[in-house]
């Protein structure tokens, strides 16, 4: 009867959730970098409020204390690092972000409902959605092509290893080649894009010539500079 009286205890229930993260690479000189940041923000102002961060740090040689400087002056342009990677652990004190090893491009979390299981272990090299991208949703397919029958919706975002097709309105963000794919292409029927990305080389809103806007169009790179031109 004891026994019974007492109240059982709950397990703790853990769940996954994943995330597109924003990867940013500092570059010597880092005050340099930032002001590219400033130029980013002041074009579009509020674009990385709210959205995680994770701080590349690979491509410099910072100290405890550069990192530190780094990390307030991201801060004090409302940029939230979620982690940071690319640096021994000894140069992070407790009070920094944490030290995340192991992460991919991206990962695979399609919006749209799964059809049909496959047979044997064959991986897909497109995807396609027969819906709209609606605001807030998010794609992401790492293994190729992406083609969307509908529109994408403004706050929506499309992650593709390969090229992104959008047979309707593109007003969210689009993102193609993003495993390093430099011939990866974006095209839509309709642009009034948030932003376009391949390779990690993006082009935001204001970067988009006012005479392409709600027309036919494609953007590929040419070498580091991304082209976007009528969709002819």
């Amino acid at each position: 009867m004891e026994a019974a009286a007492k109240v059982q205890r709950q397990m703790v229930r853990l769940r996954g959730r994943s995330y597109v993260a924003f990867v940013f690479t500092p570059t010597v000189p880092v005050q340099d970098w930032l002001h590219e940041i400033d130029a980013t923000i002041a074009r579009s102002p509020g674009f990385f409020a709210g959205r995680p961060v994770v701080i590349d740090l690979s491509s410099v040689d910072l100290s405890q204390a550069g990192i530190g400087h780094l990390l307030t002056s991201l801060q004090d342009r409302n940029i939230r690092v979620l982690g940071i990677e690319g640096v021994e652990e000894g140069r992070l004190t407790p009070m920094m972000p944490p030290l995340l090893t192991g992460g991919r491009s991206c990962v695979v979390e399609p919006s749209a409902p799964k059809k049909a299981e496959l047979k044997a272990e064959t991986k897909p090299t497109s995807l396609l959605l027969e819906n709209p991208v609606r605001s807030g949703q998010t794609v992401i397919f790492p293994e190729g092509d992406v083609t969307i029958l509908g529109s994408v919706g403004s706050g929506a975002e499309v992650v593709a290893g390969g090229s992104i097709h959008v047979y309707g309105a593109l007003r969210g963000r689009a993102m193609a080649g993003v495993n390093g794919h430099t011939s990866a292409r974006i095209y839509c029927q309709k642009i009034e894009a948030e932003l376009l990305a391949i390779d990690g080389f993006y082009q935001t809103a204001d970067d988009i010539d006012e005479a392409l806007r709600g027309k036919p169009a494609q953007a590929w790179l040419q070498g580091n500079t991304m082209r976007i031109t009528a969709l002819n």
